[in-house]
């Protein structure tokens, strides 16, 4: 491996971005942020990354205390990659960096990859941005051939791969009806009754609690117009 590049700069920024402003690294910060990965598993969420440039990359941060190793408990017992301390203060970096992206962000390219698990960052931006006014709940989602859930709390939200064992509100559909739900290209009720979007919980009102939760898929443009109550 060559000489770490550096920008030599006496600056906050420039030191910052010694650490983490070489390509992938932010998108691997982005995939841990919803808990430890497999090396797999991280190959399989960065499209395009290659087996040696994850491996360099991973070395990297681990190095610099915001990547370690770890075994998940049985009957798993993997052997993953997790943040550190130092690595999970960087979700507000991450946070932040989508709530900027979603202006420029438009419509599918022809060569974009698309994972749903990546929305659960944009999901995590809504809240950050106060759209959910401080309200509380379990979401899983179920997009294509990935699960995952939010939990929002005071306005606070963690995001998790998998399902959740106590989820108030289950959404499953595929990939086209979430992006066209986001862009307010279809309209949740025209999504359910067509069978496109499936919805399963939500107690005693659940359109309430849909309404709460499409909030989280929205774009951050439509936010502003999107309030709800707790």
């Amino acid at each position: 491996m060559g000489k770490k590049r550096s920008y030599d700069q006496y600056c906050m920024v420039a030191r910052a971005l010694d650490v983490v402003g070489e390509r992938w690294t932010l998108l691997l910060v982005r995939e841990l942020s919803t808990g430890p990965k497999r090396f797999k598993d991280l190959l399989e969420g960065l499209p395009g990354i290659g087996t040696n440039l994850l491996t360099t990359r991973l070395k990297a941060l681990e190095g610099e205390g915001i990547v370690r190793r770890s075994t998940l408990p049985p009957p798993a017992g993997s052997n993953v990659y997790e943040l550190t301390e130092l690595g999970w203060s960087l979700e507000p970096v991450i946070v932040a960096l989508s709530r900027w992206g979603a202006g420029l962000l438009g419509a599918p390219r022809e060569q974009d990859d698309l994972k749903p698990g990546w929305a659960a960052v944009a999901m995590r931006s809504a809240v950050e941005s106060g759209a959910t006014n401080g309200s509380s709940g379990v979401y899983e989602f179920r997009i294509g051939g990935e699960v995952f859930h939010l939990r929002l709390k005071d306005g606070k939200v963690e995001a998790h791969q998998g399902p959740a064992s106590d989820a108030n509100l289950v959404l499953i559909g595929d990939t086209e009806t979430f992006l066209a739900l986001a862009s307010k290209r279809l309209e949740p009720k025209e999504a359910v009754q067509s069978g496109a979007l499936k919805v399963e919980g939500g107690g005693e009102n659940p359109e309430a609690m849909l309404a709460r939760c499409l909030v989280l898929i929205g774009p951050a443009a439509h936010w502003e117009d999107a309030q709800i109550s707790p």
